[in-house]
């Protein structure tokens, strides 16, 4: 009886082991291929399942994030008979796990494979030149022809890149002399940029220079002749004003002498002289007419008369004193 516990222990330990085998989770991002008797039966995604025991079995599990392959260095001849190493980086994701499963017994063999055949044939429609600055073109080329290929596998190619591009060493040295040499070339052409921008800065501030120089003594003459003309203008008041006071001057000394000569008359015909008195100033005013610088001078008839008398009043007193 005790044996028989012990089997039946045993028994339901075994069911209990096999139970727990036959619960399966499926992780996130991942499909699990389940065949029955060797036959596709279902593919479970993620969460938890169960298997029928001795009958189901997971064939692969299939994991459907983007993978990244990195390929060995494949040699390629270009158009020109060069002959280089090229490596490639495959980024890929499965779509569909049962033709991932089913459709083709090693797909990364697959896909390095047909990845290096179809560089050769791109590769072998250009030249050297081509190849170095046309890698997004043959990363393009490589991407659609890759990616329409495996699609009957289940895979999805997203991108192709050239990783590595390696001339022979001869090849390297040349093209590191032409870079050498086109580097000089570009220093000289700039070298020579430069001196003609300098001189063509220099020249025109020369130019402007010159200009300004022009326009200040233009500005020179222009405020000179200003002044000038302003001092022209000042003297020729400065004389107007003392001519017009001069004239004001005389004027007025002409108008008191006028009105003191008309006062005096008036004084004079006021006081009722005789004509003693009138023959006296009458020979006053012809001794003040003598005295000036005319060369001819008309005496009157009656102070030639007068002179006359005074003539003879002169001989008479000399004749008494002797």
């Amino acid at each position: 009886m005790q044996f028989l516990g012990w089997i039946v222990i045993a028994l339901a330990v075994f069911l209990l082991l096999i139970l727990i085998r036959c619960i399966c989770i499926v992780p996130q991002a991942h499909i699990y291929v389940v065949e029955r008797l060797g036959t596709f039966r279902t593919e479970w995604t993620t969460g938890p399942h169960v298997l029928m025991p001795f009958f189901d079995r997971v064939a692969r599990k299939v994991s459907l994030k983007e993978r990244v392959v990195d390929f060995k260095p494949q040699q390629v001849i270009t158009k020109d008979n060069v002959t280089m190493q090229i490596d490639t980086v495959v980024f890929f994701q499965v779509t569909d796990a049962k033709r991932y499963t089913y459709g083709i017994e090693n797909p990364m063999m697959a896909i390095e494979n047909f990845t290096a055949t179809t560089l050769r044939n791109i590769i072998g429609e250009l030249e050297l030149d081509s190849t170095l600055t046309s890698r997004d073109t043959i990363n393009n080329k490589i991407t659609a022809i890759l990616d329409e290929e495996t699609d009957r596998w289940g895979i999805k190619v997203i991108r192709v890149e050239l990783k590595n591009i390696l001339p022979p060493r001869e090849i390297q040295e040349s093209m590191e002399k032409q870079m050498k040499a086109e580097r000089e070339r570009r220093e000289k052409i700039l070298q020579a940029e430069g001196e003609k921008k300098a001189q063509v800065l220099v020249a025109e501030a020369e130019k402007e220079s010159k200009i300004l120089r022009a326009e200040a003594e233009k500005q020179s003459e222009i405020l000179k002749a200003e002044a000038e003309k302003e001092a022209l203008i000042l003297r020729a008041e400065a004389v107007k004003e003392q001519k017009i006071r001069e004239a004001d001057g005389e004027a007025k000394a002409i108008e008191m002498v006028q009105q003191a000569l008309a006062e005096s008359l008036k004084k004079l015909n006021d006081a009722n002289p005789n004509e003693a008195v009138l023959t006296l100033k009458a020979y006053e005013a012809f001794a003040k007419a003598a005295d000036g610088k005319a060369t001819k001078i008309i005496i009157p008839s009656e102070i030639q008369g007068l002179a006359g008398l005074a003539a003879g009043i002169k001989s008479a007193a000399e004749r008494e004193r002797t």
